[in-house]
């Protein structure tokens, strides 16, 4: 029989190693952790151009992510004004690498409005044609919601669109990322009214009543689709001044 001074010693001494064992594992794999976080930021980005990507029938793996990231994106940051921003502002902003794929959205909207950064990115395709990238983020149901909207260059159509989320119901909120059919109504959207106004674009329940701003909501996901519309409205908003410095250039 051990003396409780001999348990409370190993187990000390176990806790320690433990300890030191998951710190090593976590620094070690660090670099790992944030090469695939990134792959799975960079494929979320071209997932929302669609058809519009080159090729969009092969497969898109991590090289063939990197390949087009390398060749084909134009990365940009904007402030609330739609102004660029250099690489030592986005430094500033506590981004080392001063690229704005780093750009972290939920770090950003704990800032007040005017101090906060966003990532714009232009695929450009084979055939010159520019596409626009912006990235928004909202609450959905149950935790945040986030996605990319790729627009047309004539900075008001919708290319296509991909989402995200942190913790909605499979098979109801959830499908905003599951659900191809969903996501490809989006296409071809706007999100400026007739007379050239911003407006959104807009998850209806019971369905979609017009073909320019409109698509239907998902079934038994009424909450999660009202987050979705809050999301584009504010998120696809900050981009408007952006948008209007680039038509006049």
């Amino acid at each position: 029989m051990h003396s409780t001074n001999y348990i409370i010693r190993f187990i000390l001494i176990l806790t320690a190693f433990v300890a030191v064992v998951l710190a090593f594992l976590s620094t070690g794999l660090k670099p790992i952790h944030d090469r695939n976080e990134a792959l799975y930021n960079k494929r979320a980005i071209l997932e929302a151009l669609g058809t519009q990507l080159d090729n969009s029938d092969q497969k898109l793996d991590n090289n063939k992510i990197l390949e087009i990231f390398n060749n084909q994106i134009q990365q940009q940051a904007i402030d609330a004004k739609g102004n660029l921003v250099d690489e030592s502002a986005i430094k500033s902003k506590g981004y080392p690498s001063g690229l704005p794929e780093d750009i972290d959205m939920a770090k950003e909207e704990k800032l007040p409005l005017a101090d906060r950064i966003y990532p714009v990115y232009i695929y450009t395709k084979s055939n010159g044609e520019k596409i626009y990238i912006v990235s928004v983020r909202g609450k959905g149901l149950w935790d945040a919601i986030w996605g990319n909207i790729a627009i047309k260059d004539d900075l008001r159509t919708i290319a296509g669109v991909s989402f995200d989320h942190k913790g909605e119901t499979p098979g109801l909120g959830a499908e905003i990322k599951d659900n191809a059919s969903w996501k490809q109504q989006f296409v071809g959207k706007t999100f400026e009214d007739k007379e050239g106004h911003f407006t959104s674009v807009k998850v209806v329940k019971g369905g979609a009543k017009n073909d320019i701003n409109e698509v239907d909501g998902i079934s038994g996901a009424t909450i999660t689709g009202e987050g979705v519309n809050k999301m584009l409205n504010s998120g696809l908003a900050v981009y408007i001044p952006y948008f209007n410095h680039v038509e006049k250039k």
